[in-house]
């Protein structure tokens, strides 16, 4: 990992699908708006994106932390631009300002951190749950 600064920025824009809606997300009966768990995902992207400049091959960023306000309601179609700036970089830890707005309001903010993880290491780890997860399920 090269040193990462403070202020690097990196943005995502995406327009609300029917899918992306928290009454198709998560209850037919909540408002067709988009809903929070995807309003993050945008964020998330947004955060990536400021720091994969900076990542050495074979390097990836995992969320850790994500504390997010949900602002305002925005439907099916409308373009969201969701925004994320470098505050702070503790070792491996990356920490972020994050917001996104509608294009004429602000839709969303908080606060967001990423941990910079071994590709590899990480598969292996994941490879080894699930090998331990087949045993359990048979029996083993």
């Amino acid at each position: 990992m090269r040193s990462i600064p403070i202020g690097a920025k990196g943005a995502f824009e995406a327009v609300v699908r029917r899918e992306d809606l928290a009454s198709t997300f998560k209850d037919a009966s909540l408002p067709p708006v988009l809903s929070t768990p995807v309003l993050i995902k945008f964020m998330e992207n947004a955060a990536l994106r400021a720091i994969v400049p900076y990542l050495d091959v074979g390097e990836t960023a995992v969320g850790t932390v994500v504390s997010v306000r949900h602002l305002a309601a925005t439907p099916v179609g409308r373009k969201v631009l969701a925004e994320a700036e470098v505050t702070a970089v503790d070792g491996k830890r990356v920490s972020f300002s994050v917001r996104a707005t509608d294009f004429e309001n602000e839709i969303g903010d908080g606060l967001h951190e990423r941990r910079i993880v071994d590709r590899a290491r990480l598969a292996r780890h994941i490879a080894e749950m699930e090998a331990r997860d087949s045993a359990s399920r048979d029996g083993h």
